[in-house]
């Protein structure tokens, strides 16, 4: 049964990636997006928790400490993208079931037989050949550390939603409180994102005036000549100054930018509709780790990515490498040797 359920909330975290691959090729702020995931992942949750009477506990704060892990996985997975190469971001992030199965060993004494531990290393092998298709150089590690901590705080999020089943904690409570302290973490980042957006807006505008008043005081000179130059009242005339000119051109190039920049409102809504794949995940896998080990779930839940690829294969149209092909084969290849021998 944990097998079937970490399949759905791989099924379930592969949509969400492919809502993601979508969006972040759109003109949109992130954090408004992860914004309204959160958020609508807390609404769904809320009502799930009213139509079951499931009552809120001490227990149930452990998705507070949830929320947060994911906050800043996802953080920090953004950050090292930003300033780093992506495949070795990728690839750190891919390993959080490593860091699950030898904890859940460590504190709540979970085995895995050879059957179950062949099958994981399979699936993470393949996960990561998936991974490493990607161009990447010894040398090039720029934003190891930042994928490092994402790579910490992804399994410390699901070492969380094993904590709470085995504390008895109730699911839909658990994830209310997961959700909606993650939305306030990125409400607050967004806000943080406009304040500055703002600041820079200013100071900009007080850029653009300057340029505007050195322009109107331009006096002809003879090199212009045939150019009539900028009138009294500050217009540009036919013959007015191409560099000016070019300024105004920019500015207006500048401003279709702005405008096809998608709105907050938007953003947020299309964000909420993500949530929706992203909390149904969360409830398959939470339900997983109550009846499987921690480190079996966590390692079939990280096959997502090959979700996300076969859309790019087959969508994008983007080509699989030889070792996306072999990668996938041996995920593939784990996920039936689990089933037939790994109960």
């Amino acid at each position: 049964m944990w097998l079937v359920l970490s399949l759905l909330a791989a099924t379930s975290f592969g949509l969400r990636g492919i809502l993601y691959h979508w969006t972040s090729q759109q003109a949109l702020n992130r954090n408004a997006l992860l914004c309204g995931v959160f958020f609508s992942g807390a609404l769904i949750t809320l009502v799930c928790t009213l139509a079951t009477g499931s009552a809120f506990t001490v227990s149930s704060l452990i998705g507070v400490q949830m929320g947060l892990l994911s906050f800043g996985a996802n953080a920090s997975m953004f950050k090292g993208f930003a300033v780093g190469k992506a495949s070795i971001v990728a690839i750190l992030t891919a390993l959080p079931s490593a860091i699950v199965v030898v904890v859940a060993f460590a504190v709540w004494g979970e085995t895995l037989n050879m059957a179950q531990l062949s099958s994981f290393i399979i699936i993470i092998a393949g996960i990561l050949l998936v991974r490493y298709s990607n161009d990447i150089t010894r040398g090039n590690l720029q934003g190891a550390q930042w994928g490092l901590l994402a790579m910490l705080l992804f399994a410390g999020n699901d070492l969380s939603g094993k904590w709470s089943t085995l504390m008895d904690a109730p699911l839909f409570p658990t994830l209310v409180c997961m959700f909606s302290s993650g939305s306030i973490c990125f409400g607050l980042w967004w806000l943080r994102d406009m304040r500055s957006m703002r600041f820079d807006a200013l100071e900009a505008g007080q850029a653009a005036q300057e340029i505007a008043a050195g322009s109107a005081a331009m006096e002809v000179t003879p090199a212009n000549a045939g150019i009539t130059g900028v009138t009294s009242n500050g217009n540009v005339t036919q013959n007015a100054n191409p560099t000016a000119a070019a300024e105004a051109k920019a500015g207006n190039s500048a401003g279709l930018v702005i405008k096809r920049s998608w709105s907050f409102r938007r953003t947020f809504s299309v964000g909420m509709a993500v949530g929706i794949t992203n909390a149904v995940g969360m409830m398959f896998i939470v339900t997983a780790f109550d009846v499987g080990k921690a480190g079996l779930v966590s390692a079939v839940t990280a096959l997502n990515v090959l979700i996300v690829l076969l859309y790019t294969r087959f969508v994008v149209k983007e080509r699989f490498s030889k070792l996306e092909t072999i990668g996938i084969s041996a995920a593939f290849a784990g996920i039936l040797l689990m089933r037939l021998y790994g109960s």
